[in-house]
């Protein structure tokens, strides 16, 4: 759920895409299991909500996987 309107916003996907975020604004280039890592440093995340924040970024153009496999900005 992208904006929850009965569960508590640390379950919405905006919520916690913000924190795939930050943590790909600290280092552009990061692997998937890498980014993952830094991210449940920060906030304890499910990997499959991790996956749905990352097709999020991606829909909305903020975030892609370059030639090397790594998840990148988009500039």
């Amino acid at each position: 759920m992208l904006i929850p309107d009965n569960i508590h916003p640390e379950n919405s996907i905006y919520y916690n895409g913000a924190f795939v975020l930050k943590s790909l604004q600290k280092s552009n280039s990061q692997n998937i299991l890498e980014l993952y890592y830094n991210v449940k440093q920060s906030i304890n995340m499910s990997f499959s909500i991790f996956i749905l924040c990352l097709d999020w970024l991606y829909l909305i153009d903020v975030a892609k996987i370059n030639s090397k496999g790594k998840i990148i900005l988009c500039s």
